[in-house]
């Protein structure tokens, strides 16, 4: 049973840094892509960033230049690094693992979530 797990949000001024994290458990971290995806309240979830096994990185537009994704094979953890941030980064962040070894989904195992507030 894999099991994802998110860490690292909270509430931050426009402008301010987060670092996300989501370490895995079960399964073969290595062999899958695994992405980051958001939801703000009353929209719907949409893509932010993923990493493919070997490493290939892609971001939605509105996040390129200031998020960076990376994984860390030895210790099943993926991380969201999040510079600069803007009020409409406010959302729940989702970590999720794609069934294949492309980071793009599709995505078949999902974190709870992690909140990320940021206010001007």
């Amino acid at each position: 049973q894999v099991q994802l797990v998110e860490s690292g949000g909270g509430a931050v001024l426009a402008g301010d840094s987060l670092r996300l994290s989501c370490t895995a458990s079960g399964g073969t971290f290595s062999n899958y892509g695994m992405g980051w995806l958001r939801q703000a309240p009353g929209k719907e979830r949409e893509f932010v960033a993923s990493v493919s096994a070997i490493g290939t990185r892609t971001y939605t537009p509105s996040v390129k230049g200031r998020f960076t994704i990376s994984r860390d094979t030895a210790n099943n953890t993926v991380y969201l690094q999040m510079n600069s941030l803007k009020p409409e980064d406010t959302a729940v962040y989702i970590c999720a693992r794609s069934q294949t070894r492309w980071g793009e989904g599709p995505y078949n195992y999902w974190g709870q979530g992690t909140q990320v507030t940021v206010s001007s």
